[in-house]
């Protein structure tokens, strides 16, 4: 096991390898956000399956957002089915299989088909989202509450080498396959298998070394999916007595949808407005995960000692100068540094967010919290890239005024974090055990 990984920062009765485990599935599901949603497919959706329409940002930002969509609805209900039977790692092993096998069915997409390129990014990103909410919610049964911050990054900066590691493997592929003369209708397809392999191997030493510490908790009544739009409105309710993370999901609901845009159309945006080349944006969005990763190592392990708050405040506004260099890019030199400067914020906001929320979380109440948790993020990824679509749409292709947006996104998330006091949101966790 890594030294970082103090026996001091877990809970007792942790064992070191759990945590293994459990950073190891960000690792596995890094590469579906990475070369699916980010670097690969998203860039191949619009240029080769719609033929480069003006309406294949929109079609792209509203499949994603009618899975989001799925999540929102059904998450917080399956959160409280599996904290009822203490279930959590069987749901997990249930949705990653869901995802593995739709992201492989990818490679069977090709140009014009794009009812079936929608219907399989439904799919798979619906499972991808379930499996991200599962796997946050075993944090808290991890990690004590003031080393948080630091188990949070370990995930997010061992997931970012899950990530590089994936999108490295697919772009020698694509570098080979262009040097033989393929076209990106012959290679793509090849990565999408590749991403598939990667994340169902990963995932099996989640499986092998993680345990589920929570109790079950058979006095919760039982939800089935219908029932969760009438479960969703409940947790809600019984969310009430915890203000301080209410106040942190409203602030996720802003700043996320900034970062959603981020990740599902960073690659577009590189090819589409500032001419990059297929392999230049792989090599990009790996140059992005390095930053990530550092800004995920350096800042979990600064953040319990700056504070939650600070640090992500201080992303935030990374995340301001970033949108506001992108638009004003108009050569690839430039975008480089906007580029390393979202992979930092990335990195660091993702992970002082999951942090903070686990922090507030009631214990015997976890899966049913972080379905709400997963519910404010997947309305922001909603809002922000169908915000950035119906822009970029309504402004005939003008790309750059919707990133330029984007900046208010991540001030109003500054806004709504300002009145968060993270230790009365713990210490009222605390006092519901």
């Amino acid at each position: 096991m890594p030294p970082l990984i103090s026996r001091a920062a877990l809970n007792p009765g942790v064992r070191r390898r759990e945590v293994l485990g459990w950073a190891m599935y960000d690792f596995a599901n890094s590469g579906y956000t990475t070369v699916v949603i980010t670097a690969v497919f998203a860039a191949y959706f619009v240029g080769g399956v719609a033929g480069g329409a003006d309406w294949a940002t929109l079609a792209w930002t509203s499949g994603l957002s009618v899975s989001y969509l799925i999540v929102m609805l059904t998450m917080p209900g399956l959160g409280a089915r599996a904290d009822r039977v203490a279930g959590k790692k069987r749901m997990l092993m249930w949705v990653t299989a869901g995802c593995v096998l739709s992201t492989a069915a990818l490679a069977f997409v090709g140009p014009g088909q794009v009812a079936l390129a929608l219907g399989i990014l439904v799919v798979s990103n619906t499972f991808f989202s379930y499996g991200e909410s599962l796997t946050a919610s075993f944090l808290p049964e991890l990690a004590r509450p003031e080393a948080m911050g630091r188990v949070s990054g370990w995930g997010w900066s061992l997931g970012y080498i899950g990530g590089m590691l994936t999108l490295g493997i697919c772009l020698a592929y694509v570098l080979s396959a262009q040097a033989r003369g393929e076209t990106g209708s012959q290679f793509v397809p090849v990565t999408m298998l590749i991403t598939a392999v990667i994340y169902g191997a990963a995932a099996l030493v989640t499986f092998a070394l993680l345990k589920e510490h929570s109790a079950a908790q058979p006095h919760m009544p039982a939800r089935t999916v219908l029932q969760s739009l009438r479960g969703l409105r409940q947790t809600l309710r019984d969310a009430q007595p915890y203000p301080d993370f209410l106040r942190l999901l409203a602030c996720t609901v802003a700043y996320q949808g900034g970062v959603a845009v981020a990740i599902t159309l960073a690659a577009i945006y590189a090819e589409q407005v500032i001419g990059f080349q297929p392999q230049e944006t792989m090599v990009l969005i790996f140059v992005l995960n390095i930053a990530a990763f550092v800004g995920a190592f350096l800042l979990g392990h600064l953040q319990d000692h700056l504070g939650h708050k600070l640090t992500l405040s201080l992303t935030l506004w990374g995340w301001v100068a970033t949108c506001i260099i992108a638009a004003l890019s108009t050569s690839k030199d430039v975008f480089w540094w906007a580029a390393a400067i979202a992979g930092f914020c990335m990195g660091s906001s993702q992970s002082s967010g999951r942090a903070m929320a686990a922090l507030m979380v009631p214990p015997q109440r976890l899966g049913e919290f972080f379905g709400l948790w997963t519910f404010a993020i997947r309305l922001a990824s909603i809002l922000g890239p169908l915000t950035y679509g119906l822009i970029t749409w309504l402004s005939d292709g003008n790309q750059r005024l919707a990133i330029g947006s984007t900046a208010l996104l991540f001030i109003l998330g500054w806004v709504l974090l300002l009145p968060v006091d993270v230790e009365r949101g713990r210490l009222a966790a605390q006092a519901s055990a």
